[in-house]
C-alpha cells in the first residue's frame, strides 16, 4: 500500500483473480483515521476513451478518497493491464467483471455502495445496479443516450477513415454485416468482437425497477453549461421511475476525446459536492432547475 504524505492518500494495486485471467485494480482508500462515507466502483469508458480518461479517473478518485469514500477501479477483460485481448471481451465478461469489482469492494467496506460510470460505463453500471437489485447508488459521468448511439459512433469512425473506397453508408453496412456474421470489426486500432458490438448496441439506460438515487453530471465548453436537452428526457424519466435525482452541466472540456490529455476540475468538484450530499440528506436539487 502506497500513502502520500499530502493529504494522506492510500492506494493499492493488485490484480483480481477472474475467469480466465486477472483484472487489474487500484483501490484508493480514505485515511484510517477518517469515516467511510462510502464505497465506490469505478466503470470506465469504452476504447480510446477510457485511456484519454484515465488522468481525470484517478483525480477524481483520490479527491473522493479525502473525502472519506473508499474506490476501486478496475481494468475490465482486455483492457489496459488486465487479462486477454480486447477483441476476446464480451459484454457479458465486462457485467460479471464489475459485479466481482462490487462483491470484493462490499466485503471490504461497510458502506453504501456507488457506482460510477463514464460512458458507456454508465451503461454498464445501469445493467449491474438491476442485477444487485435493491435500491442502488449510481454516478454518471457523461451518459449516452443508448448503447446502440454509442456504437454507431464507434462505427462511424471506420467509416469516415474509409470515406475515400465509398459512402458512408455502404461502408457501415459493411460493417454490420460483418457482425451479422460473428466476425469482429476494427475501429481506432481496437479488433471489437461482434458479442461485444451487440451487448452494448442492446444496452440501454432504462431506470433499474428498484428506485435509489442517481448523480448525472455532464461536462460542457459552453459559457453557461446546460443538460443537453437528451439528457433532460432522461434525467425526467429516471425522476418519474422514482428516482432522487441530482443533474448538473460543468464547464469542461470533452477531456475523453480531445487530442490532449485535459482536465475538468469543475467536474471533479461536483462529483465531490454531489456524493456528499447525497450520501448524508439524499436530497437532490431540481433536475429542471439545473437544465434550465
Amino acid at each position: 500500500m502506497n500513502a502520500s504524505a499530502a493529504g494522506m492518500l492510500f492506494s493499492h494495486t493488485f490484480f483480481l483473480q477472474a475467469q480466465g485471467g486477472q483484472r487489474l485494480c487500484v483501490h484508493h482508500q480514505p485515511a484510517p483515521s477518517q469515516v467511510t462515507r462510502g464505497a465506490v466502483v469505478f466503470v470506465h469508458a469504452f476504447g480510446d476513451e477510457m485511456n484519454k480518461s484515465r488522468r481525470m479517473t484517478r483525480l477524481q478518485a483520490q479527491a473522493l478518497a479525502r473525502a472519506g469514500f473508499s474506490v476501486l477501479l478496475i481494468d475490465l477483460k482486455g483492457c489496459g493491464d488486465s487479462s486477454g485481448d480486447f477483441v476476446e471481451a464480451s459484454w457479458s465478461d465486462w457485467i460479471d467483471d464489475v459485479l466481482m469489482a462490487c462483491h470484493w469492494l462490499q466485503a471490504r467496506v461497510q458502506a453504501p455502495l456507488w457506482l460510477w460510470g463514464h460512458r458507456a460505463g454508465c451503461l454498464l453500471a445501469t445493467e449491474v445496479a438491476a442485477r444487485l437489485g435493491g435500491a442502488q447508488r449510481l454516478v454518471f459521468w457523461q451518459a449516452p443516450a443508448s448503447g446502440q448511439l454509442l456504437l454507431q459512433q464507434f462505427l462511424r469512425m471506420k467509416a469516415t477513415s474509409l470515406m475515400l473506397e465509398g459512402n458512408a453508408k455502404a461502408v457501415m453496412a459493411q460493417l454490420r454485416e460483418q457482425l451479422a456474421r460473428d466476425e469482429p470489426v476494427e475501429v481506432g486500432g481496437y479488433q471489437v468482437s461482434a458479442a461485444l458490438a451487440n451487448g452494448l448496441g442492446a444496452a440501454t439506460m432504462a431506470p433499474p425497477p428498484d428506485a435509489g438515487r442517481l448523480v448525472w453530471l455532464e461536462s460542457s465548453t459552453q459559457a453557461e453549461p446546460q443538460l443537453s436537452p437528451v439528457a433532460t428526457k432522461s434525467v425526467q424519466a429516471w425522476q418519474a421511475a422514482g428516482w432522487q435525482v441530482q443533474a448538473q452541466a460543468v464547464q469542461g472540456p470533452a477531456f475523453w476525446q480531445t487530442t490532449e490529455i485535459e482536465d475538468a476540475p469543475a467536474l471533479i468538484e461536483a462529483t465531490h459536492s454531489a456524493l456528499i450530499t447525497m450520501s448524508t440528506d439524499g436530497q437532490p436539487q431540481d433536475a429542471a432547475q439545473e437544465a434550465a
